[in-house]
Parts: structure tokens; C-alpha cells; sequence
């Protein structure tokens, strides 16, 4: 595919999020309706997470490596609630609980 063609699955995803963004039009966004139809894509979005179906060495993700990374981040949340002054006293007594 050359950089002049556009990938149909993102023109598809650049119409939904154009129809469900509050600062387009009326006007533009049944226009966007009218060309998703054309092109044979549902006008609804669901959501579901995306499904990564490739990974670095183009094999799939193994998915316990991302929710182990995803839980990491979520801990390392917790850790700044507890020394920042503006957090509610509760706030803090759940982030100890969790960490």
C-alpha cells in the first residue's frame, strides 16, 4: 500500500469518532453516518477493548505479560496518594491497603 492510500479500517474509525465527537456538526455528522453505510461499517461502536492481534516479533501478545505491566501502573498510582498532601485521609488509608 502506498502513503497516497488510505487504510479503510482507520477512515472507518476517523468517521465514528468524528459522529460521537460533540464539536462536529449536525450537518458533517450525517454526512460521516452516510459514508460509514456506503463503506459497509455498522454506525454504532462497541466497548469492547481493542483486540492486539500482533506483537513486536509479529506473534500475539502474550496477555499475562500486559496485565502484570497494567497492575505495576496501577500500584505505582497508589504509591504518590499516600504522600500528597491534597488526598483525602481515606484516600490514603485505601492506597496502604491495596499497596
Amino acid at each position: 500500500m502506498s502513503h497516497h492510500e488510505k487504510d479503510p479500517a482507520n477512515v472507518v474509525r476517523g468517521l465514528k469518532a468524528a459522529i460521537h465527537n460533540p464539536n462536529v456538526s449536525e450537518e458533517a455528522k450525517r454526512r460521516d453516518m452516510v459514508r460509514l453505510q456506503e463503506m459497509g461499517a455498522s454506525t454504532t461502536t462497541t466497548d469492547a477493548p481493542a483486540q492486539h492481534t500482533r506483537g513486536a516479533e509479529g506473534g500475539k501478545y502474550n496477555t499475562e505479560t500486559y496485565v502484570d505491566a497494567d497492575m505495576n501502573r496501577v500500584l505505582a498510582g497508589y504509591k504518590p496518594t499516600i504522600a500528597n498532601p491534597r488526598t483525602s485521609e481515606n484516600a490514603k488509608a485505601h492506597a496502604e491497603q491495596v499497596l
